[in-house]
């Protein structure tokens, strides 16, 4: 199947990726994600799956300029040179020339200048190592500096978004300047799959409640949610959100799940004051 796109300062990314954390020796996992229509995959050196996603690709035989491929540099990495020493090495594991976008992961924890970072990124950027840029966790003070410092423009923030986490402050902030929010933990690492009111909704649709988690999440504006799986029925099943929609009602009924104590991805000493 082809999954539709968003745009934004030139990029254009699948409204729903397939997303690599803690899948490990991933290479038959992510052929099997191309095969079955993917076309974003998302990874990082944290995740230590870039080897993995490499090998994939080649397994899978689907051409290399038909997939958008997102990686992060490391917040350990955020100094000029150990950042494109990161790069280089995150695309030879790989095994690819370039990847479509690079993120910078987590925000510095040792108050490496953000001028210094951008400036990193941006020259990844204009020495085609990647074709997009952008950034991950980072608040919206944070976000805001980031523009302003990096000479390239952003296209996308990578932060977590489900039911159970209200981000519409920050996704206001996105879509005021034309970013494409990418979301990850879109099912909250499975802590919704017993909720009464999302599997209301999906009986009545006969849907799955991570359908209709991920319809939730698409329906909305300038989206696309990075779910993660290594079940093949899972991951079909969250490629099939295309061909229905949430009534109004329902999604504003999804948005009041949103809790205090929604955030997942939370590790102490590398979040930022979260909005």
């Amino acid at each position: 199947m082809m999954v539709p796109a968003l745009s934004a300062h030139g990029a254009r990314i699948p409204r729903i990726g397939f997303g690599t954390s803690q899948l490990g020796d991933c290479g038959e996992i992510v052929a099997a994600a191309l095969t079955l229509g993917y076309r974003h995959l998302d990874t990082a050196w944290k995740y230590g799956t870039e080897k993995g996603v490499g090998e994939g690709i080649r397994l899978s035989g689907v051409p290399r300029q038909d997939i958008f491929l997102t990686t992060k540099v490391s917040h350990e990495y955020l100094r000029a040179a150990d950042f494109a020493r990161s790069v280089d090495e995150s695309l030879k594991r790989l095994q690819v020339d370039y990847v479509d976008a690079l993120l910078v992961h987590w925000p510095s924890t040792e108050n490496i200048p953000l001028a210094e970072t951008m400036g990193a990124l941006a020259r990844a950027k204009r020495e085609g190592r990647t074709r997009h840029i952008g950034v991950a966790n980072f608040n919206i003070a944070l976000l805001d500096e980031a523009m302003r410092l990096c000479p390239e423009p952003l296209v996308t923030l990578q932060a977590e978004y489900h039911p159970y986490l209200d981000q519409s402050r920050v996704l206001a902030y996105c879509r005021s300047k034309g970013l494409i929010f990418m979301a990850y933990c879109p099912l909250a690492r499975g802590r919704m799959f017993n909720d009464p009111v999302l599997g209301g909704i999906a009986r009545s649709r006969g849907r799955t409640i991570a359908q209709v988690a991920l319809r939730w999440l698409i329906q909305q504006e300038g989206i696309a949610p990075i779910p993660r799986s290594s079940n093949p029925a899972h991951m079909a099943e969250s490629l099939t959100v295309f061909d229905f929609s949430l009534s109004d009602d329902e999604m504003k009924t999804i948005h009041a799940l949103n809790r205090p104590d929604g955030r997942i991805a939370n590790p102490a000493g590398r979040a930022p004051p979260w909005d």
